[in-house]
């Protein structure tokens, strides 16, 4: 059997509701202010971080240079001691200032921050009654941390300003942590990291099964640059700092553990020995990466990676050889990815061949929809390890197991959600820290040789063998709201695909502003 994640003691998770409760309360005051949810948790990750600060600074069991983090004239204590109209714009002073920070966790929290609480009222009462009212650096990571956590997860519910793109599941993020099973002297990284949630469960991983075998120097080092990330966008940038700190990982007074860039930028400049990502879902990225093929690209701009074998406008398979690249040999990763990776043509081909030569893709596990905010999603987690060359010029990949955990699974976001029991079965014939030639076939798990792969057409990867029982028995109708999802997720699907044949054959295809940079990570 697996091990996974321990439930939290009934006081703890009572703790945590009580501060989400509260949280979330004046939330909805903020909202009838004109504040999205994720608008409302920047806000509070600015004040947080402050009080925090004055907390550890101020307590006489901590030697901290904290002084020198925050300046006197911009710390909480200046901000509370102000009221009404003084008290916003002395806020807005307080974030231009410390914005001005680059590359630390500080700078990183107040990077292009700006003052959302136009009413003084408002901000008073949240500076003076909400945060300033409570002991953060006193509740355990775990309870300000989750709290913290079930405040984005909340703020992935809110459509209108598409937060959701930023969450992967939790249940799907725990299984992946679980059958992965980080060790303290993992180097982990996500490179498209959302709000943080691969990365905090990883270090919760290695805590809860480590921490007590862990030498002072591997304590020290486990949430001090072990841990790292990157994020495209500022803001979201913003809040996996945030919550990566309030679960313990990283230092208000140190440097930043997550970086604010394009990963596809450039060859990565540091790897590691475990990634854990759900890269941003859309089909065309605005520009072209160039790889050692050197074919030219119809874009205006483009990245020139050598350590890239193929050119692509797909940004997922951009993401894929991006991954290959950022794993240290022997490492390891597992990686959310859409259909499209495993089915393309073109470069997508060239990638699989590449992915099943030189590299060990031993497990696909195939998702179910309804399971992510981004509709029309179809998306698998690709388990890879990095090995040296073979003898003989054999392949790394002998064999691969593929789980298929969508045929006949069905889940919606509020109805049916997906939890971590649902995936149990899978975390337990995955034999994680296993022999995998011990694997057991199973109606769901079935394995494909090296040579039946490449045998495939394009080396199609997608590999179904399943039958949905309730397209064909009456009596097992699914409820209308999750058949009604289906075919949106479908026709979704489908659109993609007719996309991808349009751009292959030199079409010109339209940007789809519901699908174009979406992202499904919290990571």
């Amino acid at each position: 059997m697996s091990s996974t994640t321990a439930a939290p003691a009934p006081q703890a998770v009572a703790q945590t509701n009580s501060l989400v409760a509260k949280l979330w309360n004046y939330c909805n005051v903020l909202r009838d202010n004109g504040l999205s949810t994720i608008e409302y948790v920047e806000q509070l990750s600015y004040l947080l971080f402050l009080k925090m600060v004055d907390e550890i600074k101020n307590d006489p069991f901590t030697e901290s240079d904290a002084k020198s983090v925050v300046p006197a004239e911009y710390d909480w204590k200046s901000l509370a001691s102000k009221k009404g109209l003084e008290l916003e714009a002395h806020y807005r002073v307080v974030l231009a200032e410390l914005a001005k920070n680059p590359g630390t966790t500080l700078g990183t929290i107040f990077a292009k921050s700006q003052n959302r609480i136009t009413e003084p009222a408002l901000l008073e009462k949240l500076v003076v009654e909400l945060i300033g009212k409570e002991d953060w650096t006193i509740h355990g990571t775990d309870i300000k941390g989750d709290a913290y956590e079930g405040l984005l997860a909340k703020g992935a519910e809110d459509t209108k300003t598409g937060a959701g793109q930023y969450f992967t599941p939790r249940a799907l993020i725990d299984a992946m942590v679980d059958v992965m099973q980080p060790q303290a002297d993992d180097t982990i990284t996500d490179p498209a990291c959302g709000t943080g949630g691969f990365l905090i469960a990883a270090h919760s991983y290695i805590r809860e099964h480590h921490m007590q075998d862990l030498t002072r120097e591997q304590r020290l080092t486990l949430g001090s640059g072990k841990i790292f990330g990157n994020e495209l966008v500022t803001g979201t940038a913003r809040l996996a700092a945030m919550n990566m700190l309030l679960h313990g990982i990283g230092d208000s007074e140190g440097d930043s553990l997550i970086t604010v860039s394009d990963a596809l930028a450039e060859k990565p400049g540091k790897h590691a020995s475990l990634v854990l990502a759900n890269p941003p879902f859309g089909k065309k990225s605005s520009i072209t990466v160039i790889g050692t093929d050197g074919k030219s690209d119809r874009e205006d701009m483009s990245y020139d990676r050598e350590d890239f074998r193929a050119t692509t406008t797909n940004k997922q398979l951009n993401f894929l050889q991006h991954i290959m690249s950022l794993m240290e040999m022997n490492g390891r990763a597992a990686v959310v990815l859409p259909d499209n990776v495993l089915f393309e043509g073109g470069a997508g081909e060239k990638i699989r061949r590449r992915l099943l030569e030189e590299f060990d893709l031993h497990t696909i596990l195939r998702l179910p929809t309804g399971i992510f905010y981004a509709g029309g999603v179809k998306a698998n987690v690709l388990f890879i390890e990095k090995k040296p060359p073979r003898t003989g010029g054999k392949p790394n990949t002998s064999t691969l197991w593929v789980y298929d955990f969508r045929t006949a699974k069905h889940f919606t976001l509020k109805q049916r959600p997906l939890r971590r029991a649902d995936l149990d079965e899978f975390v337990t014939e995955y034999l994680p820290g296993g022999d995998r030639t011990e694997r057991v076939e199973s109606e769901r798990f079935k394995a494909f040789t090296y040579d039946e792969l490449m045998a495939r057409d394009k080396v199609n990867l997608d590999i179904t063998w399943m039958k949905d029982p309730a397209l064909d028995d009456a009596d097992s109708l699914l409820a209308p709201e999750v058949i009604a999802q289906e075919i949106v997720e479908d026709l979704q699907a489908a659109l993609d695909e007719f996309a991808a044949i349009a751009e292959a054959l030199g079409g010109e295809v339209k940007p789809d502003t519901t699908t174009e940079e979406t992202t499904v990570s919290e990571s």
